[in-house]
C-alpha cells in the first residue's frame, strides 16, 4: 500500500497553472486519505469556488497519484481555502489578490526585454504574435510598456476593449488575429501616462488577473526598457515565464542587454533566447551594408548559453508597416526582415511545451521568482472600464 509521504511525493508535480507552483507548496492539499482496498482520497482547496481550473487538478492528481503501486483507484475532492488560509497565501507570495483563473489556460508566457531603448522591442513583439498567429497558433500580446505603450498601434488597434457579464476585460483581436491589451486603450490618444511604482504594479496585475485571456499558445509581454519595478513585478506574478532579449549588433548594445538577461537571473527567470535586430542590410546595388556593427546578437547568445533565434535586418518595410498597424511578416511573408522573424518565431515554438503545465517533473521545476518588488497592499488608481 502507498503511504502519505509517497502521494505527497506525487502531488508535488501537480503545478498550479497561474501561480506556477505545486499544490503542495501552495497548501492547498486539504488531506489524503487511503484505504484498505488501494483507492486514494484527495481532497485539494481551490482559491475560488468557480474555480475555471478545476478539472486540470482533478485530472493531474488522479495521473500521477495512479502511477503509485498498490493503488486501485483515485478520487478528487474540492473545498475552497478560508479567508485566513487565503491572506496567509497571499502574504507568502507577496501578492495583494490570488488570481481567479484569467491566465488559467495561458500555455507559455514570454517577456521580451532588453537593457535599453530603441532596439525595436515592440516591434519585434508585434510581428511575433502575428507570425505565430500564421503559424498556427493562438497568440497575444501585453503591452507592458506602460509609459512607451505601442502595441495597439502596430497591430493595427483602435477602439477600446469590451467587458464581459463577469466584468473581466475581454482583449480585442488584432486583423493578424493576435489579441491585444494595453494602457493605451484606457488614456487618451497620445496621453502622458504619470505613474509611480505601486500604480505600475497595480496595473499590470490588473492586466494579468482581470483581462479575459481564455486559451492561449503563447502570450507576448512587451517589457518596458531597463530592470526596475515592471520586470520585479512579472517575476514575482509569473515565476515560471521566460525571458526573450532583443538586441542590436554593435558591441553596446549588447553589453547593455546583458543586463536584461542578469536581471532574469536575479529573479529565476529563463532566458530562451536573443534576438539581433537591425543587422546588416543589402542596399539596391547588392553592397552589405552594416549600419550598427556585427556579431553583437551571437556574442550576447553565447554569453548566455542560449541561442540566437534570428538576426532581423535593418528594414525601411519592417518600420513603416509597424507605423501603418499591419505587421510586416503579415503583408509581406518573403522579406527578409519577415523570414527572419518567422524563424524567430519557429525557434520559440521549438522551445515551448505543447501541453498546458498543470504537471512537470517536480525535480526539475523553478524557483519562484524573489523580486524586491511587494504587492501586498499595493494601492493604485483601478483601470477605467469600457463601458
Amino acid at each position: 500500500m502507498p503511504t502519505k509521504e509517497q502521494v505527497t511525493e506525487k502531488l508535488t508535480a501537480v503545478i498550479d497553472p497561474e501561480l506556477r507552483r505545486s499544490i503542495v507548496e501552495l497548501g492547498m492539499v486539504r488531506s489524503i486519505d487511503i484505504r484498505d482496498d488501494g483507492r486514494v482520497e484527495v481532497v485539494v482547496s481551490l482559491t475560488t469556488p468557480g474555480c475555471p481550473i478545476r478539472s486540470h487538478f482533478q485530472q493531474a492528481v488522479v495521473k500521477n497519484v495512479s502511477q503509485l503501486d498498490g493503488v486501485s483507484g483515485v478520487e478528487v475532492g474540492f473545498d475552497v481555502l478560508s479567508e485566513g488560509e487565503k491572506s496567509g497565501l497571499q502574504q507568502k507570495l507577496g501578492r495583494a489578490k490570488l488570481p481567479e483563473g484569467a491566465l488559467a489556460q495561458v500555455k507559455n508566457v514570454i517577456c521580451v526585454a532588453s537593457g535599453k531603448g530603441g532596439v525595436g522591442k515592440s516591434t519585434m513583439t508585434a510581428n511575433l504574435a502575428a507570425a505565430l498567429v500564421a503559424e498556427g497558433y493562438k497568440a497575444g500580446a501585453l503591452d507592458c510598456d506602460v509609459y512607451g505603450y505601442s502595441i495597439p498601434r502596430m497591430l493595427g488597434i483602435n477602439r477600446k476593449p469590451d467587458v464581459s457579464p463577469e466584468r473581466k476585460i475581454i482583449p480585442p483581436a488584432s486583423p493578424s488575429g493576435a489579441t491585444v491589451m494595453s494602457i493605451g486603450f484606457f488614456v487618451e490618444e497620445n496621453a502622458a501616462v504619470v505613474w509611480r511604482g505601486p500604480m505600475l504594479h497595480k496595473a499590470i496585475q490588473q492586466f494579468l488577473e482581470d483581462v479575459a485571456w481564455d486559451e492561449l499558445d503563447y502570450l507576448l509581454l512587451d517589457l518596458p526598457p531597463g530592470t526596475g519595478d515592471v520586470s520585479m513585478t512579472l517575476a514575482q506574478l509569473l515565476p515560471q515565464a521566460k525571458i526573450l532579449i532583443v538586441t542590436t549588433p554593435q558591441p553596446a548594445a549588447q553589453s547593455v542587454a546583458s543586463r536584461a538577461a542578469e536581471m532574469a537571473n536575479k529573479v529565476d527567470l529563463e532566458v530562451m533566447g536573443v534576438i539581433e535586430n537591425m543587422s546588416a542590410f543589402t542596399g539596391p546595388d547588392g553592397e552589405r551594408v552594416s549600419i550598427f556593427g556585427e556579431g553583437g546578437g551571437q556574442l550576447l547568445a553565447d554569453e548566455l548559453d542560449v541561442p540566437l533565434l534570428a538576426k532581423v535586418p535593418l528594414s525601411g518595410e519592417l518600420r513603416e508597416h509597424a507605423d501603418d498597424g499591419s505587421p510586416l511578416v503579415i503583408d509581406e511573408p518573403d522579406a527578409p526582415a519577415s523570414q527572419m522573424i518567422r524563424e524567430a518565431a519557429r525557434g520559440i515554438i521549438a522551445q515551448s511545451p505543447v501541453e498546458l503545465p498543470v504537471m512537470q517533473a517536480a525535480a526539475g521545476s523553478p524557483p519562484a521568482g524573489n523580486g524586491s518588488g511587494n504587492g501586498s497592499g499595493v494601492s493604485g488608481t483601478e483601470l477605467p472600464m469600457a463601458q
